[in-house]
């Protein structure tokens, strides 16, 4: 019971962070200025990405190198993050858009299997998804995630090095600004 209760505390932490950041990125945006926070997540960039494999919602065992030589966004989630829910739709198309040339989409979602694939169900989200609670908090921050934000993204060259990062949501615009640059 106590650990049940150390795991809400932090997810309720978690949310309430990725909800203050969104509302905090949101005003930067109406007033012009960067919505990123080099300061929390940049000393990853231009670093090699951290290795993992972990199960997806389908059961099988996913390895971040099976997409290397790809450029790839891995993106930090939840089902209870409006921010988040928000970001999926367009991922989706932008999934279908530039697969052939080689993008792909992981999800990593922090949150409960269950949960999780009852989302994935009724999107129909096109990219892998995994569900990992607090091994992917973990994975977050070994991919520049300080300040625990969600959602939080993460882009990989086709060197397999991290090429950006971004704390907060991302527009369809600002995404696949940074897919073609990446291409």
């Amino acid at each position: 019971m106590k650990n049940y209760f150390l795991f809400s505390l932090v997810l309720i932490i978690a949310g309430g962070a990725g909800f203050g950041l969104q509302r905090y990125f949101m005003s930067a945006e109406q007033q012009n200025l960067p919505a990123v926070m080099p300061e929390k997540t940049a000393s990853v960039v231009g670093t090699l990405r951290p290795e993992f494999a972990m199960k997806d919602i389908e059961g099988d065992v996913r390895n971040i190198k099976e997409w290397d030589g790809k450029v790839v966004l891995v993106n930090f989630w939840a089902t209870w993050c409006p921010p988040c829910k928000r970001e999926i739709p367009a991922f989706m198309e932008l999934q279908t858009k530039y697969e052939s040339k080689g993008f792909h989409i992981i999800g990593i979602a922090i949150d409960n299997e269950d949960s999780v694939k009852d989302y994935v169900d009724t999107m129909g989200i096109n990219y892998p998804i995994m569900a990992a609670e607090l091994e992917a908090m973990d994975l977050s921050r070994r991919f520049g995630n300080r300040v625990n934000a969600l959602p939080f993204s993460v882009f990989i060259g086709r060197d397999g090095k991290i090429a950006f990062t971004r704390a907060g949501e991302l527009s369809k615009q600002d995404t696949e600004k940074v897919i073609l640059k990446l291409l």
